[in-house]
């Protein structure tokens, strides 16, 4: 079996221990990976980056092949994009919950505050 093949049959989750084990040194289990696995195992997670997961995250490699490098710029804009779009994400998990909760509970029970003593923990 070649490496094309190899990387193709690869699992989501074989291509996260690899990735954990080049990153560490180690296997799941403590074992330590040999400068062979080590290598054999490099390419293997590059591969599957390039060919399958293509994604185009810093220091990843796109699907041409090559290391995905963004300026600090591109990294802020990428940071800025993501806490914006999580922001909007718990913004409408707090109005369906409130929702919820509006609908369950008489005005009074929203403001009311759980209060316990240092025992009761």
């Amino acid at each position: 079996m070649d490496i094309q093949q190899l990387v193709k049959a690869m699992t989501p989750e074989v291509y996260e221990n690899l990735r954990n084990a080049v990153e560490t040194g180690k296997w799941p289990d403590g074992n330590a990976l040999s400068e062979e696995q080590k290598s054999n195992s490099m390419q293997a997670v590059l591969m599957y980056q390039a060919q399958v997961e293509q994604s185009d995250q810093h220091m990843t490699v796109g699907k041409n092949g090559e290391v995905v490098q963004k300026s600090r710029q591109q990294l802020q804009q990428d940071f800025a994009n993501a806490l914006a779009k999580d922001d909007l994400d718990k913004d409408d998990l707090d109005k369906d919950s409130t929702q919820d909760a509006t609908l369950s509970s008489s005005p009074q029970d929203l403001n009311t505050i759980a209060r316990f003593k240092q025992d009761d923990i």
